[in-house]
Parts: structure tokens; sequence; C-alpha cells
């Protein structure tokens, strides 16, 4: 009876649930809720539909775990196009996004959501339209963070935009347009700064120009805090005498006491007379005819554009542009057919009164505006001086500038007193400085100067006495920056004979070879230099076989001092006035501008005081440049003895002079009978080393006074 009764149990009761639950499902399903919505309720083709649903139950609680949550869109003519689920974002709100084709229909489109939850479905419909085009007529609207005000010594505005679209703006006073600076990050001002700026949004609708003022605090310890641009001899006004201290540098005269052995005492890059105090060389051959024409060379000289003069008067001191070496924000611009500078504001990022405000002392970008662009191009020159030095993080491309490693400013190797600078290249003329420049001092690499010790073995260390620290420490040079977009590659050669068009400096120009990655030329030098000048009977170097310009003086017989340096070997190809013996200084006025080289080689004739029309060939020429910057991290890159030992491919010892003075046969047989013997290492270790005996027992030269080596046995 037990068994009997409960299933009577079971079958009576089973009637009273199902009926209890058709009584409870519409209560409590139907008052479930389903929200579709769209971001706007009329589109146009290409746009982006963002269609949100929102499902809640009856108490307002949402429903996150419905087993169904799917949308559908059917396009006016009631074709279904989307049925997709809707992604949750959390708290009952479910998203998806449609982009509209191009060919979308216009009218009303449907969107409809279906969710279902405990087995209940529930629906939410929207109908957004659809046009086939919708003007947009509402401008955009930018804000500023913080508002114009005042501060101490920096501030960092933010503009932000409130849709799509493109911020311009200025800070140097004028209106911006369309082809202003495009806002982009956040901006820093250091000086008082008034920010105008308008947005374009996709559509292009303008929002009107607005302004705000950012004024910095007069600051105790800037004298020039207040200043108020009123021309280029406002400086003079409180510096005379610096200003006549620039007056006086090379850097200003372009010419000075020579450091040559050839030429006049006073020579350089310009003279204010035709005269053989000029310097040739491999690239624009002379300054003459290539002064203030056509993106000449005065673009790069500290003065406005008139020629120095070796008189002082206040023509000449008003000429100096003190800005182009103390503010690197300011940009300066002339007729590219010469003519005097004017300030440039509209390709600077501050005004004119901010440039005087916030003088500083040069840094290395202004240096190399000009030092790293001589020849026509980034490092085409130097070969170890790119712009790339101004800001690289790249230690092993520059050791010594790279911001995270020396970070030096040029000063701290080429220091300065009275504007004058100490260092030069082994192919400039003027020696400015007597003041010497070391790697080794007490404050930078102590004790690497010492012949006995401070480097990875004494052999190693023996060799400062001789080598330069250059030799073994540039490897390569032109060599690329591994954080920039440039190559860093520098001229090899250039012929002049034939012009092809430089669409970059909007001019003609030679042609040119350029390249990267290259071992340097070795040789002694006791830091002074021969030269050929303008003017000058040019000498064939019987060694290259070309007219040499310039060449360090030295040799491996010389007194202690002279050491090996590596160079950038440049070759060119120059028009040589046949029956006067001249190399012509080719007028670029004219090359640059037309491209002819007829013309330019004939009116640079006419410069010299010759005649148009004299016969002329084409020879080469070729120069020596000391290479003494990038030097990378040691390890890793510093010449092994190998790279130069028994490997003339680097570096040809015998023919520098290392040579023994006779056969070995001969040379050994002073002493004792041939021997056999492991290697230079070995000799040097016991007859230098060990025996002190002196570099003359085998070869033409002597080290016995500067290290300490007996010259009899």
């Amino acid at each position: 009876m037990t068994g009997i009764r409960r299933t009577f149990q079971r079958w009576t009761c089973r009637p009273l649930l199902f009926l209890l639950a058709l009584i409870l499902i519409p209560a409590f399903a139907f008052a479930d809720t389903l929200t579709v919505s769209t971001n706007k309720t009329s589109y146009t083709r290409g746009e982006l539909i963002k269609i949100t649903a929102v499902y809640k139950k009856n108490d307002g609680s949402p429903i996150t775990r419905p087993t169904t949550r799917e949308v559908r869109i059917k396009n006016p003519s009631g074709t279904e196009v989307v049925k997709k689920s809707m992604t949750s974002v959390g708290n009952g709100v479910y998203t998806y996004n449609y982009t509209l084709p191009a060919t979308a229909a216009a009218g009303k489109w449907e969107v409809r959501g279906k969710f279902v939850y405990n087995y209940v479905e529930t629906k939410g419909y929207t109908y957004p339209t659809v046009a086939s085009s919708m003007t947009d007529t509402t401008a955009p609207v930018t804000s500023v963070s913080p508002l114009g005000s005042s501060f101490a010594s920096s501030i960092t505005v933010t503009l932000t935009r409130n849709e799509t679209g493109t911020t311009y703006y200025t800070t140097n006073g004028t209106t911006p347009t369309t082809a202003s600076a495009v806002y982009a990050t956040p901006l820093t001002f250091i000086a008082t700064t008034t920010l105008k700026y308008f947005s374009k949004d996709s559509t292009g609708n303008t929002e009107t120009v607005k302004t705000s003022t950012y004024t910095k605090s007069a600051q105790a310890g800037n004298p020039h805090a207040n200043l108020t641009w009123s021309g280029y001899n406002m400086c003079r006004s409180c510096h005379a005498t610096q200003a006549n201290d620039v007056f006086h540098s090379v850097h200003y005269q372009w010419q000075g006491a020579s450091g040559m052995t050839t030429g006049p005492a006073i020579q350089g890059k310009f003279s204010p007379t035709l005269d053989n105090s000029t310097a040739m060389n491999s690239y624009c051959i002379n300054i003459l005819g290539n002064w203030n024409n056509y993106s000449g060379c005065s673009n790069c000289h500290v003065g406005l554009g008139i020629p120095p003069s070796t008189t002082v008067d206040n023509s000449q001191l008003d000429n100096i542009d003190c800005l182009i070496c103390h503010q690197k924000d300011y940009k300066r611009t002339r007729s590219i057919y010469g003519g005097t500078y004017a300030p440039n504001p509209a390709a600077m990022t501050i005004t004119m009164d901010q440039a005087v405000q916030t003088v500083t002392k040069p840094t290395r970008s202004t240096c190399l505006q000009c030092h790293a662009k001589g020849g026509g191009g980034d490092n085409f020159k130097r070969g170890d001086l790119a712009l790339a030095h101004g800001a690289t993080t790249d230690a092993t491309f520059d050791v010594h500038m790279a911001t995270g490693r020396g970070n030096f400013p040029c000063q701290s190797c080429h220091t300065t007193s009275s504007h004058k600078m100490a260092g030069r290249g082994s192919d400039l003329r003027p020696k400015e400085s007597a003041a010497a420049i070391n790697c080794s001092t007490s404050s930078c690499h102590p004790g690497k100067a010492s012949l006995i010790e401070g480097h990875s073995t004494a052999a190693v260390s023996r060799h400062t006495g001789r080598v330069s620290c250059q030799t073994c420490h540039i490897r390569a040079y032109a060599r690329n920056a591994t954080d920039t977009a440039a190559t860093e590659a520098t001229e090899t050669f250039r012929t002049w004979k034939t012009s092809e068009w430089n669409a970059n400096l909007n001019r003609y120009e030679p042609t040119i070879t350029l390249a990267n990655n290259l071992s340097p030329r070795y040789a002694f030098w006791n830091g002074s230099n021969w030269g050929s000048n303008l003017l000058d009977t040019p000498v064939i170097d019987p060694a290259t076989g070309a007219y040499k310009l310039s060449r360090p003086n030295g040799a491996l017989t010389d007194p202690a001092g002279t050491k090996l340096y590596p160079f950038k070997y440049k070759t060119s190809e120059a028009p040589f006035n046949i029956e006067r013996r001249k190399l012509i200084s080719v007028d670029t006025s004219i090359y640059f501008k037309t491209g002819n080289v007829a013309d330019a080689v004939n009116q640079g004739m006419v410069n010299m005081g010759y005649s148009a029309g004299e016969p002329y060939s084409w020879v080469a020429t070729d120069e020596f440049q000391l290479i003494t910057h990038e030097v990378p991290t040691a390890s890793g890159n510093v010449l092994a003895c190998a790279d130069c030992h028994k490997n003339t491919a680097r570096m040809n010892l015998p023919a520098m002079g290392y040579a023994l003075k006779a056969a070995k046969s001969a040379v050994c047989a002073q002493c004792h009978e041939d021997e056999s013997y492991s290697g230079y290492t070995w000799i040097h270790d016991k007859h230098v080393t060990d025996k002190k005996y002196d570099c003359s027992f085998c070869h033409s030269f002597s080290r016995a006074s500067e290290r300490g080596l007996k010259t009899t046995r």
C-alpha cells in the first residue's frame, strides 16, 4: 500500500505543479525588458551603426547570462543583412557594431534584438534611417587645458577635440591656417607664448580661431626674461665685448693665423681680396663665386649675409647673428639669390620675443645645423659628424654624444675662450686656439695615456705613445645611427663635369657618390697641415695620382707627439686651366641655378682674373680629413691586434715605415745567426720588452728617448 500511495501522490501532485507554472511563468517572464537603441537616429552610407541592447528583469536587475542574445538587421526592402550574437560588456548591456555599405539602401532600417532567458523570449526594436547623403554643418569644438595663465619655469598645454578632425596651431603670434603645425602631442612652453588654434572636422567644418596666452613670470638669474625683439643689433647694447670677440673669431672671419706649413701667415676659407689665402677643397673647390648666391657658403656664416671684413666697424658688428648659435628654435631666411638674412617666424615654434628671452649656450643641434651639413648634405663633408649626433640615443654610433651615455655638448672637447674654439680638422687652415684636446684628462679617461698601464695589456698601453685613441676606437666612419631615418652616408667622390637636379636643395648639383661604413686611411700627424690654396700651382701626389688639396704633416720618424690618426679620404673631379696650370673655382651661383657646366667654369676663370674661354681639362683631386667623432662603445668595437699587424688591407705598416731596414737575415746577423721565431709579438717581447733594445736595431726609426731603450748592446 505504501508504494501505491506514493505513486498516487506523485501523479496527483504533477498537474498541480504544471498549473502553478502556467500561472507563474507569465508573471515573471513577460516582465523582462529589452531596450534596443542606436547611437544615432539617422546615418549616411559608409557610417558605423553602434547598437546597444539593455536586458533587465522586472525588478530592474540586469540579466547577464541569457541563452540567446541575437541582433538582426533588415534593410528597407525587408532583406535581412545581419544575424549575429551581441557582445556582453557587463551589467546586462550588449553591443554590436555594423558598418553600412557604400551602396546601402536609403530609407528606414529595422534593428531587432531577440534575447532568451529561462526559456522566455524577449524582443526589442529600433528603426534608424539611412540617407543617401547627409550634410554636417556643425563645426568642431577644441578645448585647451590649462587655460591661459602664468607659470614659473615651464608649462605643458593639451588641446582636445570633440570629434574626428585635425587641430592646427601656432605659437609665434600669427593666425594659424591649415598650413600651420598639426597638433599631435602636448605642447611645453618655457617662455611667454600666445597659443592660437582651431580644428577642422572630416567634413570640412572649420572652427573659429581661439587664443590662449601663457605668461612666464620674470625670474631671477635670467636677464633676458622680459626682452622684446628689436633687431639683430640689440645684443650688442649689452654684449659689446662679446660682439668684438665674435668679429675677430674664425667663426666670423673664416680665416686666421695659419696652422699650415704652406701658404701665407693668414689663411682660411674666406678672404676679402683675391689672393692665395683661401683653401681649395674637393667639395665646392673654393669659396670664390660661392659666397652669397643660390644657397652658397654664407648660409652657414654667423653673419647676416654681408661678407666679413678685417676692419671692425658698426656695419660689421651689426652683421653678427648671435641667435644662429644661441637659440636652437630660431630660423632665418633670405632669397635663394643672395641678400641679407631676416628672421623667419613662420618656420619657428616660438616668437622672436621668446627667442631673445630664452637664449642659451650653443647646443649640439645649433652647432650641427652648419657643421653637419657642409658639402650640401647631412654628413656629406666630415664623414663623422651628422645631424643624428644632436639627439641620438645610440651609444654604438657615438658613445660621447649619445643622450643616454656621455651626452657631451661640443664645448666639452672644443673648449672656448672669448669665442675662440679649440680643435680643428687636418684640412682646415686657421688654428684659432692653442688649447689642446686630450682624450685622457683628470675627468675623462684618466690614466689612459700611460705607456705602461691603463689598457687591457702593457703591449696595448705602449701604443698610446704613437697611436691616437681614434685609430683603435673608430673602426669605421659614416655609420648609421639606429634611431634615425637618415643613412648618415658621407660623400666619397664628386664630379663637377656633370650636373644633376637636386629636388631637396632646389638646385643643380655636381654628381656625387655616397657611402657608409668606410674604413679610414691612416697617416702620421704632428698637428700641422699641408694645403693647396686658390691661385697655387697644384701638385700631384705620386702615391694617389691626384692633385692633392690637403695632407696631414707627419712621419714615423718624427719626434714624440706625432701619432698615427684615422682620416677620411675624399676625391673629386675638377676643372683645370691647361695653360696656367691652375685649378678653377667653379662659379656655383651659375652652376647651382642653371646646371650649365661650361658657363660656370668660364665665369669661375673670370672671377680668378683670367679670361673666359681659356682651355681647360678635367683632373682628379683628393684630400685627407681627420676622423675623430663616431667613437662607439669599446666592447666589441675596438680594433684587435690582427686588424693592423700583418693585415695590409686596413693598414700597410711596412709601407708606413715599419719595414725592416734590411733583409731579415742581415738584421738578425747584427747580433746572432738567423733563427726561427714565433711571430712579431715574440720578437718584440724578447728584444724590446726584455732586453730593452731600441727599434733602430731592426728599423729605420728610434724610440730610445721616449721609451728608455738602448741603442747599443
